[in-house]
């Protein structure tokens, strides 16, 4: 069993790859806080709901997989959201103020929007240690 196919944790790698994306995004416009003309950008939300959605529905097994055609086969597992990549896409970012040349990034909002960005990475890495340590658990031999 491949430790990707555990649902969770896919779904718990593709928030972590938003995140990751988003701070990236965030970062570059503190870069361009003097640039003249330069709007803020950040993602769209990532949808959780979207997620599970995704990876339960009955169409999500991907093409190629091989078929159950006996009454003892596994069933094969459900395709993942693709890489973070795949679902997010980047949005002008309307903040407050906008300077004369045309600049409209604050900095203040940029350093907010990244504090609240690395808290939930870090959650999401949390939960993800905490998943993975229950497998382990699970595996583990008992009595050892």
């Amino acid at each position: 069993m491949d430790i990707t196919s555990v649902p969770i944790l896919s779904m718990l790698k593709n928030r972590m790859g938003y995140l990751s994306d988003r701070q990236r995004i965030i970062a570059e416009n503190v870069a361009n806080a003097d640039t003249p003309g330069y709007q803020a950008r950040d993602l769209k939300p990532f949808s959780f709901k979207a997620q599970v959605q995704a990876a339960t529905s009955p169409a999500a097994t991907p093409a190629g997989v091989m078929a159950v055609t006996q009454p003892g086969h596994m069933q094969a597992p459900s395709a993942r959201s693709g890489p973070a990549g795949a679902i997010v896409k980047t949005a002008k970012s309307p903040d407050s103020e906008e300077t004369m040349d045309g600049n409209g990034v604050v900095l203040e909002d940029q350093m907010v929007k990244l504090t609240d960005t690395r808290m939930e990475y870090d959650a999401a890495v949390g939960i993800y240690q905490q998943a993975t340590g229950f497998l382990k658990l699970a595996i583990k031999k008992p009595g050892s």
